[in-house]
């Protein structure tokens, strides 16, 4: 039914010719059809798929994997706090801080004047 009629049409190239001489110029190479490096959720470490995807302070969640670490309540962007890694909702970080009043002990973490007195006390071994 259908004829072609005249030569076939060369394959195409990866470079397009201006239409105002004979310079080339070579098409964006931003697009690959290479398979793409998987993300892996922080939490969970399976898959995370763009659609549910979501980072906070340079990790990768899961829009469900994300929560308070003290509540398991679910977290996001604008409700969240942050300390060494961990994630927390907003009432339990500072319930958390106000219980000691600072970081280390409300969080389980060895009180950091604590590695000053080790320090001293080496010192002055060192001297005597």
């Amino acid at each position: 039914m259908f004829q072609a009629t005249g030569p076939a049409s060369p394959p195409p190239t990866h470079e397009a010719k201006s239409s105002s001489g004979g310079s080339t110029v070579q098409r964006s190479k931003s697009f690959s059809l290479k398979a793409q490096v998987k993300e892996m959720c922080t939490a969970c470490q399976k898959t995370v798929y763009p659609m549910e995807r979501l980072v906070a302070d340079k990790f990768v969640f899961h829009n469900s994997c994300f929560c308070c670490k003290h509540c398991h309540t679910k977290l996001s962007l604008g409700s969240y706090a942050a300390l060494h890694g961990e994630f927390y909702c907003k009432p339990h970080f500072q319930q958390l801080f106000k219980s000691k009043g600072n970081y280390d002990e409300g969080f389980g973490r060895k009180q950091h004047k604590e590695l000053w007195v080790h320090k001293e006390v080496e010192s002055s071994t060192k001297s005597a």
